[in-house]
This record gives C-alpha cells, sequence and structure tokens, in this order.
C-alpha cells in the first residue's frame, strides 16, 4: 500500500511539473528567450570567457557538467541524503543546466512541482542547444550581488575591465559569488569573499586544473 501511495505521489508531482514546464514554454519558447538574453548590454559570448574562468565555475558548480544529460543521479541522491538528515532543504544538487532552467522560467520556490519541471526544462536546454552554449546563457544570467546580473557586468563592476581581461586572481574571485552573493560579493564583505576564493581554488587544484605553485601565486595577488 506505501508503495502504491509513494508512486502516485510521483506520478502527481511529475504531471504538475510537466504541465508547469509546458505551461512555461507556451509563454515564450527556447530560441526566443536565449535570443532576449543575448540581445541584452553586457552579453559575454563563450569564446571572450577566460579558461580559468570557465574551469573555476564547473569546478563549485558542476564538474560533471559536459558527462551528464542535463541532472546529474550522483548530486541527486547525494543532496537527498543530506536533505532526509537535515528534514529540510539544504542541498539542491542542481546541475548549471537546471540552474538556467530555473532562472529562465521558474522562481526561487522549493515546490517538488517547480523541481519537476525544471527537469524538463533542462531536458529540453540539452536537446536544443549545446554544452557551452547553455554554460553561456548561464553565466549571462546568474546574480554576481551588487545589482549584477550578467559575467559581463560583475566583471566591469568589480574590476573595470571585460570578463577576457580578467586575471587569475579576478576570475576565481567572480566563479565564486553567485553561490551565496549576499555573503560573497566582494562589496559585502571581503574576508567572506576571500574565503570563498580559497574554496573555489582548493576545487581547481582537486581536480587537476591548478598546480598547488599556480594556487598560491593566484592567492597571493589579492594581497
Amino acid at each position: 500500500m506505501l508503495t502504491v501511495v509513494v508512486f502516485g505521489f510521483c506520478a502527481r508531482v511529475g504531471k504538475d511539473g510537466y504541465d508547469m514546464y509546458r505551461s512555461a514554454l507556451s509563454e515564450m519558447s527556447l530560441e526566443e528567450k536565449a535570443a532576449s538574453i543575448r540581445s541584452k548590454e553586457g552579453y559575454t559570448p563563450f569564446a571572450e570567457l577566460p579558461e580559468l574562468y570557465v574551469d573555476a565555475v564547473l569546478s563549485v558548480e558542476d564538474h560533471r557538467f559536459y558527462g551528464h544529460p542535463g541532472i546529474d543521479p550522483i548530486a541527486i541522491t547525494r543532496a537527498l541524503i543530506n536533505d532526509i538528515k537535515a528534514g529540510s532543504f539544504v542541498e539542491g544538487g542542481s546541475t548549471i543546466t537546471q540552474q538556467l532552467a530555473k532562472n529562465l522560467y521558474f522562481t526561487q520556490e522549493k515546490r517538488l512541482e517547480r523541481k519537476a519541471a525544471e527537469v524538463f526544462m533542462a531536458f529540453a536546454l540539452e536537446k536544443n542547444f549545446t554544452k557551452n552554449e547553455i554554460l553561456e546563457l548561464y553565466v549571462n544570467t546568474i546574480y554576481y550581488g551588487n545589482n549584477y546580473y550578467c559575467v559581463g557586468d560583475a566583471s566591469k563592476g568589480y574590476f573595470g575591465k571585460a570578463p577576457n581581461d580578467m586575471t587569475d586572481y579576478e576570475s576565481t574571485l567572480l566563479a565564486g559569488i553567485p553561490n551565496a552573493p549576499s555573503r560573497y560579493a566582494p562589496t559585502v564583505s571581503p574576508e567572506l569573499a576571500a574565503k570563498r576564493q580559497e574554496q573555489v581554488v582548493e576545487r581547481l587544484v582537486e581536480r587537476g586544473l591548478f598546480t598547488e605553485e599556480r594556487a598560491a601565486e593566484t592567492l597571493a595577488a589579492g594581497y
């Protein structure tokens, strides 16, 4: 009986999520949504993003990005276990594609139906855009604090330069902010921003993308 109840609940959430996904697309297609974002001032194409900035974002946000189909079962399972242990939503397990889906169409409200809709939209994004295009749209739609909503505005606002001119220090600092802009924006707390940057650099070292020497040099550039 319990199995039947759980299955029925999941089916209902999936149906409601699918309806929410279809309703969102009926208001504006993915192509139209992407075009509206690309037309905004400050939009930065993927080719103009520093390689290190891209590596840093992937290292802390979704290191399996180029290998998953839009959702990451490993991350979802880990998040589910931690949420059950905590008795609340403490970890999301969302991929960059899912975060983009949410940024484009949905609210931040933590509802199961919204999460289901986000998954359907993530699959649609993966079907219609390349990985680089998804990542490009992502960094141009996330919040960096200080009223900056794209990587171009954030780079110019914080460092006075275009993204492709960012140094290693600036790239790793900026990559850490979107996780919690109200805490990690350097204009809010330079100390917390620096600690978050250290985490970003540590992830780069763990992924084999940074040597210990380069990591030390990068962090030292801010002192």
